[in-house]
């Protein structure tokens, strides 16, 4: 039933009947008729078709039956619904020969499912964190979270608190400078634990070890939600890795300065110029931004007496930092 657009002092569809519709119409049909001008202030009537002209005099209306408006309402909703079931058999004709089919084959979950679009992916993260009934491992690479991501994840995180679920975060030692990610911290309270390493992997979620969710794009537009035990375990045991050699949050970085001048940040660097990583490359893998690395390069190039990019290298291979302990 087509609507029409609601008038002022008519705060509703016109295919509704409204209280005070409910109320003319009732008064019209203990009376038999009620005045036009009367049954304007409820327009549903005339739409609903609860009344017509009275063919003796134009300025009154007369009421229908309830039983012919309840019949003429009804008609069009009973011939969707015929039409709805229509289409439910013919749909399930059209599916029956492939239901004989997997029926032979052993019932299997997904192993990899691929989600398309952030919106797509914050769905399904929602829904399987919602669950959670054991155990959280998630990695959150880069420095600071931005404003937005950090306030999804509390609202995502917020409901487990106090349920008996283990929780473990690990994020690099760059987020430890950033007031939003402490405010995030100091949100969730100690049931969130969390260690801080230079250089870890990319994003991971790993929910009961039974699903794991990681980035498939750069731009985390896609993601792939992994269901294989296989895969499931193998990501648990990278993550109990790094958990084993971060640094818990509430301690300080064993960043020391040796006799040499370089501290333990500029040997990561060292190591990934060595492999031949760009400025952009180390700073998205240490979690700065490029100007702070290039700021460290070169405090690494003063300390070795390198004056240019190519001899960096070769100081950086000759001076033995790589082989110290750090």
């Amino acid at each position: 039933m087509q609507k029409k657009p609601d008038q002022p002092g008519h705060p509703h569809s016109h295919a509704e009947l409204c209280k005070e519709g409910a109320e003319l119409y009732a008064g019209a049909l203990r009376t038999g008729r009620i005045a036009r001008s009367e049954a304007a202030k409820a327009p549903c009537l005339l739409d609903l078709s609860l009344l017509h002209p009275d063919p003796d005099d134009a300025q009154w209306l007369r009421p229908v039956p309830p039983s012919a408006a309840l019949a003429q309402l009804l008609q069009p909703i009973e011939r969707e619904i015929l039409e709805r079931r229509r289409l439910t058999v013919e749909l399930s004709d059209a599916f029956e020969p492939f239901m004989a089919i997997s029926a032979q084959d052993p019932p299997t979950t997904h192993a990899i499912t691929v989600l398309e679009g952030i919106s797509r992916i914050n769905t399904t993260l929602d829904r399987v964190v919602a669950g959670c009934s054991q155990e959280l491992l998630t990695v959150q690479p880069g420095g600071g979270r931005p404003a937005h991501a950090l306030s999804e994840a509390l609202r995502r995180v917020r409901p487990l608190l106090g349920r008996g679920i283990r929780m473990r975060t690990l994020y690099q030692h760059t987020a430890r400078h950033t007031e939003l990610t402490l405010a995030y911290l100091e949100h969730v309270g100690p049931e969130v634990q969390v260690r801080t390493l230079e250089e870890i992997i990319d994003r991971l979620i790993i929910v009961d070890r039974e699903v794991a969710f990681i980035p498939a794009r750069r731009d985390r537009q896609v993601a792939l939600e992994l269901r294989h035990p296989g895969l499931v375990e193998y990501l648990v045991g990278v993550f109990d890795q790094f958990w084993q050699v971060a640094v818990p949050i509430k301690e300080e970085i064993p960043y020391d300065l040796r006799s040499d001048g370089i501290s333990g940040i500029q040997r990561s660097i060292a190591k990934l110029l060595v492999e031949g990583h760009v400025d952009e490359a180390i700073a998205r893998r240490l979690g700065m931004n490029v100007r702070t690395c290039r700021a460290h390069i070169a405090k690494l190039a003063s300390a070795l007496g390198s004056g240019s990019r190519a001899q960096l290298g070769y100081l950086i291979a000759q001076s033995g930092i790589l082989e110290q302990d750090h």
